[in-house]
């Protein structure tokens, strides 16, 4: 039964709390706090706190660290599954939809519109990027990782991944 009720206690949040995060939060509060009686609210309040404190998703941290308080480490995997649960379903069902008509004139016509909106959105993404390095390390720095980020990826084919990393190292030693 317990695991059941873990389940429904981060399905429920995760179908209801549209936008993820700071939405789900109080609905996974009142499962928690006042439907389950798991945890008092300055329980929750110190789970959420350390959620907060850790990097990637605080819905699924919360998700592990209460389904294991309360159930070992299967209450912590089924958490963590009926957290991701409601977005899963609904990328699988749109995607075999997609797939279904993916022959069609207006799903393509609708792709063709969509890929331009998409490049706009990443490249003003990356104007506040080089913007916020700008502001942080200089022209000098930040031209010097992009003409060399850019020769790595587009000339010498390393991947992405590879590419953060040395910038990550070259900012560890020669700023700040």
């Amino acid at each position: 039964m317990i695991y059941w009720e873990i389940f429904l206690a981060f399905f429920i949040p995760g179908i209801v709390g549209y936008g993820g995060g700071p939405a789900t939060i109080p609905l996974i509060e009142y499962e928690i706090v006042h439907r389950y009686g798991w945890m008092s609210i300055e329980e929750f309040g110190e789970v959420l706190a350390l959620g907060n404190a850790l990097p990637g998703p605080i819905a699924t941290k919360m998700a592990g660290y209460i389904g294991f308080e309360q159930a070992g480490i299967l209450g912590a995997t089924i958490g963590l599954f009926a957290t991701i649960a409601p977005s899963l379903i609904l990328m699988i069902i749109l995607l075999s939809v997609l797939q279904r008509f993916k022959k069609s004139p207006k799903v393509k016509q609708l792709s063709t519109i969509v890929r331009p909106t998409i490049a706009v959105l990443l490249g003003a993404m990356t104007v506040r990027f080089v913007e916020t390095s700008y502001l942080d390390s200089g022209w000098l720095q930040t031209g010097f990782i992009v003409i060399v980020s850019y020769f790595l990826m587009e000339k010498r084919k390393v991947h992405p991944a590879l590419v953060i990393l040395g910038s990550l190292i070259y900012g560890a030693i020669f700023l700040r």
